[in-house]
């Protein structure tokens, strides 16, 4: 019997894994068994992971079938214990940038529309934005806070980027964006407190805002909002017209 020369044996022939050796390219796999043609007819649920990210990539490369790619990518998320990022992908054989983008976008399409637990807060309004900084209200000095977001608006991290005295915090746009931009954030929100209850915005509020919007235009990173807040309530500068 005449031995497939890829199997290693002992006069010295190239060796491959059982696994690769058993795996199909996806054109010698029967139309009804490839992935995209499984989920018209099962859906999504009936394939495997390693399936649902051939459907995902849709094809292969010169020398590496989609199903290796596929299996490729398994593997990492298997062993990940973290958030898997762009640039894991790209380490991968066969996967460049167009392939990354797809499997990234997959991802956060469906951390959008399907995680249940431990959600971010979401920010659609104004109001929305106090119960994150609800703590702000009974503070005696004043306290400017960054809050990022991504780019469904969901809340990525809260930070206080300067306390002053009783009625006077100085911040410059630098410190403000600093954090946004490790954060890979698409917008951020400013939100400082008046210990002495005035919801009326200073001539200074006016201008660090103004200051900010323009940083943030050159960054990319937009300002949506600055929020004044109080024990009595708070006040949009966005609705009020000064953003």
């Amino acid at each position: 019997m005449l031995q497939n020369p890829r199997i290693r044996t002992h006069s010295g022939f190239c060796a491959v894994t059982i696994q690769e050796f058993a795996m199909k390219k996806m054109k010698e796999v029967p139309e009804l068994d490839r992935p995209r043609e499984k989920i018209a007819v099962k859906g999504a649920r009936a394939l495997s992971d390693t399936e649902l990210i051939e459907a995902i990539i849709g094809r292969g490369v010169k020398n590496k079938d989609v199903r290796e790619i596929a299996r490729d990518i398994s593997q990492i998320l298997n062993l990940k214990k973290t958030e898997i990022r762009y640039e894991d992908l790209q380490e991968i054989e066969g996967i460049g940038p167009t392939k990354a983008s797809q499997i990234m976008a997959c991802f956060e399409l469906g951390r959008r529309y399907f995680r249940i637990d431990d959600a971010p807060a979401k920010i659609l309004k104004p109001e929305d934005i106090i119960p994150v900084v609800t703590w702000l209200r009974d503070r005696k000095q004043e306290h400017f806070v960054c809050i990022t977001l991504n780019g469904a608006g969901e809340v990525l991290n809260s930070r206080t980027i300067t306390v002053g005295l009783l009625n006077h915090s100085l911040v410059h746009p630098r410190e403000v964006y600093a954090d946004a931009i490790t954060d890979r954030a698409a917008s951020i929100i400013c939100v400082h407190n008046h210990p002495s209850g005035s919801l009326d915005p200073s001539s200074q509020d006016i201008a660090i805002t103004r200051q900010i919007q323009e940083a943030g235009v050159l960054l990319g990173i937009q300002l949506l909002d600055h929020i004044i807040i109080t024990k009595k309530g708070f006040l949009s500068m966005k609705e009020r017209g000064l953003l």
